[in-house]
């Protein structure tokens, strides 16, 4: 394991104090660690000892980690805590813009800014003074009238770049969102006083009370009726991070009234597929993740997005894609299995549904191009091909929807794979 290489643990150190400390950060980090697993942690490093440089991590590992979705953060927070005599430096530097540290810039890895802040909860670093006087010194005065509000930059950030706070602040803002749907028009009738057309088999049964004499027309309006949304969303270990906040946004849409869905099925897919569709029905989101999560027991897993959609065709296909529903597919679509059959069962999934949008966090990236073999067999059998990294893209959603038309992005995939 990267994170267990190269640990040094000094002979005269306070290990049963440090451990207390680590914990404290993993708490901080996001996962529920109280005292009576610092105490099982330090039992247990006292029992298994220091053999093996990996036997420390693994042990404090096996003590603080219950779900796949922690071991990032894990991993992360120990690498900073317990290897890097230089750590401060280096989470200073994740901490950009806010705090500019040594270290070269760059965007933090996935659950690096959470693990850097639960580290540097407090601490603070003396910045360098300018030579002259600070007296003699201009001083500079920043108008930021008109620049962006926070909501406004978190819109638009990266959910793998968030923090722990922007997480959660995130979240809020998905619970605020909708997404409406436009009603079908079905062959079936109603009648409407105002309607377009008129209906003769009401004007002759009426006729028939006045001696066969219509005195009146009866009108006639089609009936409506509203669509299902279907969400096959990947939780595998390139994709948790995005699923656990997309996640959210599906709880907001399956529990708003008033968007005009008929019903919100949900369904999770890493190595095999899993219907989650009844947790969602809890009001309460954490209750109804936590659910979802238990039962998902293929999170941060690998990926078999070609047999999980063969799956769901199979199995489930003709229950909840009937009378014209939307299918959101949302993965990176890098896929290992035989693309074959991956695109056999992304053809048969959009010839099923009434409108496939595939949402894809890599499209986040400029000059994105579909080299990968799964994504080159996925692309031609969508209607829709969009990011899902951010709120702003999830909130785009609605015109994916509603606009037939929304397939340039797609098109213009499609025409650098053929060379045209």
């Amino acid at each position: 394991m990267s994170a267990s290489d190269a640990l040094h643990i000094p002979e005269d150190g306070k290990l049963a104090h440090n451990i207390t400390h680590f914990a404290r950060a993993l708490r901080k980090a996001g996962l529920p660690i109280g005292p009576g697993r610092v105490l099982d942690a330090i039992r247990a490093v006292s029992v298994v000892g220091f053999s093996e440089r990996s036997d420390f991590y693994w042990t404090l590992q096996a003590c603080f980690v219950n779900r796949p979705e922690e071991r990032i953060v894990f991993e992360q927070v120990f690498r900073l805590f317990w290897r890097d005599p230089k750590y401060l430096d280096h989470m200073m530097s994740l901490l950009l813009p806010s705090i500019r540290g040594v270290q070269e810039e760059r965007l933090a890895g996935a659950a690096e800014k959470r693990a850097a802040e639960s580290l540097l909860d407090g601490i603070t670093r003396d910045l360098p003074q300018h030579k002259d006087d600070s007296a003699d010194a201009p001083q500079i005065e920043i108008d930021a009238t008109g620049t962006t509000s926070r909501d406004e930059r978190l819109r638009t950030l990266d959910f793998d770049q968030m923090s722990v706070e922007e997480v959660a602040q995130a979240k809020r803002m998905l619970s605020k969102l909708s997404l409406p749907v436009r009603p079908l028009r079905t062959r079936r009738s109603r009648a409407s006083g105002h309607g377009p057309q008129i209906d003769l088999r009401r004007s002759l049964r009426a006729s028939l009370r006045q001696g066969g004499e219509i005195t009146q027309l009866a009108m006639k309006a089609p009936r409506l009726r509203w669509p299902n949304l279907v969400v096959l969303c990947d939780i595998s270990g390139s994709m948790s991070q995005y699923s656990r906040v997309i996640l959210h946004f599906v709880h907001a849409v399956a529990n708003h009234q008033g968007q005009g869905w008929a019903k919100v099925h949900a369904f999770t897919f890493g190595t095999r597929l899993t219907n989650v569709t009844r947790h969602l029905k809890n009001r309460d989101v954490d209750a109804a993740l936590r659910a979802a999560g238990a039962e998902a027991q293929d999170w941060s897993g690998g990926t078999r997005i070609g047999a999980s959609l063969a799956a769901f065709n199979r199995d489930w296909s003709r229950r909840v894609l009937g009378q014209g529903a939307v299918v959101l597919l949302i993965t990176d679509g890098l896929d290992r299995d035989d693309t074959s059959q991956l695109a056999a069962s992304m053809e048969r999934l959009h010839l099923s549904c009434r409108r496939l949008i595939w949402l894809n966090p890599l499209l986040r990236w400029e000059g994105f191009a579909p080299k990968a073999q799964g994504i080159r067999a996925m692309l031609p059998h969508c209607d829709a091909f969009r990011a899902g990294h951010s709120i702003a893209s999830l909130a785009e959603l609605a015109a994916a929807i509603t606009d037939r038309n929304d397939g340039g992005e797609k098109q213009r995939l499609l025409r650098m794979m053929t060379g045209t």
